[in-house]
């Protein structure tokens, strides 16, 4: 059989497809979309939460997500709930956590908000925040 150009370019552009099919959803955020009875709860079991305030078009936000899904892998955060709060269709929701702006991360200890941060991308501080839910 011979290999022709047209059919060497389509094996190549499957390829590249296959593989970043692959790696976005190896990289998928286990966040789960904010819904209060399901953070109430994880409160009253004492679980480490982390609530993110994001927005689909943010730079900010996009920026956080690999560092999240990387760090959130590690064996330590294995019971780490993840809530993301829509910064846009859930303003009642934003307004409650005291958030005023997308990019807002903020780790509770149980019911006990720990710390926070806002518009944070440095792995290693975002790191710190988290270790801060344990």
């Amino acid at each position: 059989m011979i290999l022709t150009r047209r059919f060497f370019t389509g094996a190549m552009v499957a390829a590249a497809f296959a593989t970043a099919a692959l790696a976005t959803a190896a990289s998928a955020n286990t966040a789960l979309p904010f819904s209060a009875e399901a953070f109430k709860a994880a409160q009253a079991a004492g679980r480490p939460i982390l609530i993110e305030i994001h927005a689909g078009w943010c730079p900010t936000c996009k920026a956080q997500l690999p560092i999240l899904d990387k760090l959130t892998a590690e064996p330590k955060f294995k019971d780490l709930k993840i809530f993301r709060v829509d910064f846009d269709a859930m303003k009642p929701e934003v307004k409650a956590f005291g958030a005023r702006m997308q990019s807002t991360l903020i780790v509770f200890k149980g019911a006990a908000e720990q710390a926070r941060s806002v518009g944070d991308t440095r792995e290693a501080s975002i790191a710190a925040l988290l270790d801060k839910s344990l």
